[in-house]
């Protein structure tokens, strides 16, 4: 699961103007001094935001972000609240000083990064959800981008009329919409319509 999910994580860095450097091409046989950091993004057309940027990421606020380190954590079953993170400590790994030093690798030592976490969805409930941020915060996270807002912009971006032909995913996306399985602005596939109420005999 974690390859498509970086492949597809890549594709709407790639989208949205980054230049995209992937962490690693191979699995460790110890992850204990992995970075955990997926992807070093630079984007050569970044511009200043007028406004601070929110910690809930949308499509629109990457325009203004030059530069950031990407861990993707693709476990689509799992929502992130305050308990899974705090029986998963290497979620944070990417974030923390350690990992800065892979970071400057890339971007050099006196560069300007932020720390991007994509993860499948926050929990719904405002409570849980203020908690999730929090503690992300509180781990040097200094943004989130879900799932479905990643989905959602890639699906939105693909036509089916042009051919992708260099990209299995975005193919994908545009034989589902060339074919009526896949909702403009959604992600339900393959929907069932909801049956019509029988008509009752006219008496």
């Amino acid at each position: 699961m974690s390859a498509i999910s970086e492949t597809i994580v890549r594709e709407f860095l790639e989208a949205s103007g980054f230049l995209v450097q992937q962490g690693r091409k191979f699995v460790a046989p110890s992850r204990r001094h992995d970075s955990h950091i997926d992807f070093f993004a630079s984007h050569p057309a970044a511009t200043e935001s007028k406004a601070t940027l929110p910690f809930e990421l949308r499509p629109g606020d990457l325009k203004h972000i030059r530069r950031a380190v990407f861990a993707v954590k693709g476990w689509h079953t799992e929502t992130f609240s305050p308990a899974v993170m705090a029986n998963s400590p290497e979620i944070f790994r990417f974030a923390q000083p350690a990992a800065a030093k892979a970071a400057e690798a890339v971007f050099g030592t006196e560069a300007v990064f932020l720390k991007i976490l994509v993860a499948p969805s926050l929990p719904s409930s405002k409570k849980l959800r203020r908690e999730s941020v929090e503690h992300l915060r509180s781990k040097g996270v200094d943004g989130v981008v879900e799932f479905p807002t990643v989905l959602s912009a890639l699906i939105d971006g693909v036509e089916k009329n042009r051919n992708y032909q260099r990209s299995d995913v975005l193919q994908l996306i545009r034989v589902l919409k060339a074919h009526g399985m896949l909702r403009e602005r959604q992600l339900e596939l393959f929907r069932a319509t909801r049956p019509r109420a029988a008509r009752k005999p006219k008496p």
